[in-house]
């Protein structure tokens, strides 16, 4: 019988260390999106969020005020940056015009202006479209 404890209760406390293993947090929700949709998942965040990377030439801290606590990191939720404000209304621009110009299917694709159709690697798209 106490045998059978012990093997018992080795068995549990074995179960209980590779649950600890298997154990995945979840990341938060991303908050405050306001022109994004609420269900996008984490890597579809990342890409969209690098693609503005890419077609501005800017890294996160461009929209994204820091924490305001002094932590380091950035406060994503926050609308403390001008910057992000308009990055919102520049994609509702961008949303507006592939609905309304761009819906029609050529040769299988559908085609579309981004971000970079216009900025090309510079925060300032008037400077790239008349080629300064």
């Amino acid at each position: 019988m106490k045998n059978k404890i012990i093997t018992l209760c080795t068995l549990f406390g074995l179960i209980a260390a590779l649950s600890a293993f298997n154990y995945q947090q979840e990341e938060p929700r991303p908050t405050n999106l306001k022109v994004l949709p609420k269900n996008i998942s984490h890597e579809e965040l990342d890409k969209t969020m690098k693609s503005f990377n890419m077609a501005l030439g800017v890294k996160c801290n461009h929209c994204h005020a820091p924490k305001a606590n002094g932590e380091k990191g950035l406060d994503f939720a926050s609308d403390a940056k001008q910057e992000k404000h308009i990055a919102r209304e520049m994609i509702k621009m961008t949303n507006k015009i592939n609905k309304k110009w761009f819906k029609h299917e050529y040769d299988g694709v559908i085609p579309n202006i981004s971000c970079n159709t216009c900025h090309n690697g510079k925060t300032d798209a008037y400077t790239v479209i008349q080629g300064k």
